[in-house]
């Protein structure tokens, strides 16, 4: 078997593993997708979730990631069940965010800065924009759908070293997210708790995302029948059971922000941990005769981020 021919492996199914996996299998590479959790199990399934900004480093190659992906989800928006849609709504801070935006905000068409009324109370400044908003179960449906579609292989089965994955194949992608911390042994890779609330949809059709560096936030994505609230960003923590003073802090900001949402019915409350690190990583590895590209480190980016890392996960496959 060529190297042309032996599948890749892929670790991992998350947002990022199943990325790579649609990208190398549509472009006609043999892949073999190997995971600890099913799709809807992992911290991707969790997500809110929305294209957006990402501040992260390192910034150039962020900057294409994130636009790469943008342009991808928006044609999947045009797409009946891939779970994206395109939705207005406001960014907005308690602080004044000032006349300069990341540059990947000029991708959002009709941009604009909110006026004063449009701003919820303790609120100072904001920014009104379609983007779009992500489903992520019905999202990641899709892309296993995709995958498979594409001749892909997609296994349950967890992967023990890096030594067990090259000895499987001369080319793997590592998307293990937190899981890099032990499979890699990389320590900077640190988990960043998510909490959210799913609730029944009181008639909200528009998003909201507060910009802070606070560890709480208030966060409202709409998703056709229910709405996914937000959030928490606890560095360092590793509970993966809902916590009920978080669910009610997050109900409480966002019923600040949409009154409609105060009473609505509770569907859910999933948690995830967010794979933290200082600088995202995508680069090659060579590892005892195999070579592994690694693909992991998004923080809460990893939705924003997986379209543009995915096909330069290809790029340096087949380099």
């Amino acid at each position: 078997m060529t190297a042309a021919t032996e599948p890749v492996l892929v670790i991992g199914a998350g947002v990022q593993g199943l990325t790579c996996g649609v990208v190398l299998a549509e472009a006609g590479r043999a892949v073999r997708i190997r995971t600890a959790d099913r799709p809807r199990e992992t911290t991707s399934a969790a997500a809110g979730a929305m294209w957006g900004p990402a501040q992260l480093r390192p910034a150039e190659r962020v900057l294409y990631w994130v636009t790469r992906s943008h342009a991808e989800f928006t044609a999947l928006a045009r797409e009946p069940g891939s779970g994206v849609h395109l939705a207005g709504g406001r960014m907005a801070a308690r602080f004044d965010l000032g006349d300069a935006v990341p540059t990947e905000a000029r991708l959002i068409p009709d941009l604009r800065r909110c006026s004063p009324e449009e701003l919820p109370e303790g609120f100072v400044s904001g920014y009104w924009g379609t983007v779009p908003l992500i489903d992520m179960p019905r999202y990641l449906d899709h892309l296993v759908a995709r995958f498979q579609d594409a001749g892909g292989d997609l296994q349950i089965s967890p992967v023990a070293s890096l030594a067990d994955a090259v000895a499987e194949s001369g080319t793997v992608v590592n998307c293990t997210g937190l899981g890099a911390r032990e499979l890699v042994g990389d320590p900077g890779v640190h988990p960043v708790r998510g909490q959210g609330v799913v609730v029944r949809n009181p008639g909200i059709d528009e998003y909201f995302i507060e910009l802070t560096d606070s560890g709480e936030f208030a966060a409202c994505m709409p998703h056709g029948d229910h709405v996914v609230l937000g959030g928490v960003a606890e560095s360092q923590e590793w509970h993966l059971g809902a916590r009920p003073e978080v669910t009610e802090g997050i109900r409480r900001r966002c019923a600040a922000i949409e009154p409609r949402l105060a009473d609505a019915e509770v569907l859910g409350e999933p948690v995830g941990l967010r794979p933290g690190r200082e600088t995202v990583r995508v680069e090659v590895e060579h590892y005892r005769g195999g070579r592994i590209i690694h693909n992991y480190g998004h923080g809460g980016c990893g939705v924003a981020l997986s379209w543009g890392c995915a096909f330069e996960v290809a790029d340096l496959v087949e380099g």
